[in-house]
């Protein structure tokens, strides 16, 4: 059975998602579509809108036949942990293939800008260091790099000012770091762009335009953007949003204090004294961020920081989790569980499927994730242990 990977967030999943399972698996000639999903906290620093059994159900309704998380560690994390996490995972599963989405819509730029980073890595690191000491942020400095090593080539390369392409160029570098035989395949996003908070009048929309619908108006608006099980199971449950937990992340930067602040992971360079000035002047989640906000620290990076901060992610924690190590199983269908059956004997992680059954640092921090998450739509925690995988 030919198996191909994707990594999904779906927060939620809209018709844009569903063209790229499908596409997916005509491109590929794939047997199993295996989804690897973040949980309940997003690469952006965000919660996700409905939780990470809701999503999964989502997925199986429209076509995914195995869906597997993304651990806290690395769907939080900067886009090369997020994306190496991701393709161990993929890698571990036997998957054949990898899909991704991207605005380059071909295979051959990230390619060359592969051996291109990798001719002069040098300069790109070089370039990086000299410009966040200037007081850039990361994200622009790398961008700053990338253009400078683009000048040493004629060969056309991948925008990496894109969102999709970037995470796509990371996908394919950690393929050549573990040395996956896995094969790359992209397609051209379609529809608004990846940040486009206005709905179209096509029927693809960005997650990020119908989550701002979503908390504007009312679900209903947002039918026209979705194939139907995801509408039905978007109406049924509770939506989190930071605005939900802010009170919770408040209480908890107000309780450590900057000492304490300063172990938590992504937290550097003395912010966790504006985090905890703001936290003490503002009541809100975005009076809050346009505080902290600056021309050094992006929005995404400081969300991050928050996510972390809310979890109780500390330096120390992160140090222990440097791979995934386990293959955590939400949901599947049976020619999702027919594929394992068969690959059973080969996986190089072992398959998690209760949560009680593995001891792991990774694990215990997506059932703590779980439980701190289920606090903003007052739901009960425990539910990692309670919720078997879903069998669609």
């Amino acid at each position: 059975m030919i198996a191909t990977g994707i990594v999904v967030e779906y927060n939620p999943f809209h018709n844009g998602h569903l063209f790229h399972l499908n596409e997916a698996k005509r491109l590929t000639g794939a047997d199993v579509i295996i989804a690897v999903m973040s949980g309940h906290f997003l690469q952006r620093g965000e919660p996700a809108i409905v939780d990470k059994w809701t999503r999964t159900r989502m997925a199986l309704a429209s076509g995914a036949d195995l869906v597997i998380e993304l651990p806290y560690a690395f769907s939080t994390a900067h886009a090369p942990q997020f994306a190496k996490g991701a393709i161990q995972i993929l890698d571990a599963l036997q998957c054949k293939y990898i899909c991704f989405g991207s605005e380059e819509g071909h295979i051959s730029p990230f390619m060359n800008s592969l051996d291109t980073m990798n001719t002069h890595n040098e300069l790109y690191e070089k370039t990086i260091k000299s410009s966040m000491q200037e007081g850039i942020s990361y994200p622009n400095a790398m961008r700053i790099a990338y253009e400078e090593i683009s000048r040493t080539t004629d060969e056309p390369l991948a925008d990496l000012s894109e969102p999709n392409n970037i995470l796509g160029f990371h996908y394919m570098k950690a393929i050549r770091e573990i040395q996956s035989n896995m094969m790359a395949v992209t397609l051209e996003r379609k529809g608004t762009h990846f940040h486009d908070e206005a709905l179209p009048e096509d029927s693809i929309a960005s997650a990020t335009g119908i989550r701002k619908e979503l908390f504007a108006t009312d679900v209903e608006h947002v039918q026209f953007f979705m194939p139907s099980s995801s509408y039905k199971l978007l109406h049924q449950q509770p939506h989190q949003s930071w605005d939900h937990l802010y009170p919770f992340l408040r209480f908890v930067i107000l309780r450590e204090g900057p000492e304490q602040l300063a172990s938590i992971a992504d937290i550097t360079e003395g912010i966790e004294f504006s985090l905890w000035r703001a936290a003490k002047e503002h009541t809100t989640f975005q009076e809050f961020m346009q505080a902290v906000k600056s021309k050094r620290y992006t929005w995404t990076r400081i969300q991050r920081m928050l996510v972390h901060v809310l979890t109780g992610y500390r330096k120390s924690t992160r140090a222990q989790i440097t791979s995934p190590s386990y293959l955590r199983l939400l949901g599947m269908s049976e020619n999702g569980r027919s594929y394992l059956r068969t690959v059973k004997k080969e996986l190089t992680l072992p398959l998690v499927s209760r949560a009680g059954s593995h001891k792991d640092p990774s694990l215990l921090m997506d059932i703590k994730s779980t439980d701190i998450y289920m606090c903003g739509i007052q739901r009960e925690p425990g539910l990692d242990f309670k919720t078997p995988p879903i069998l669609l």
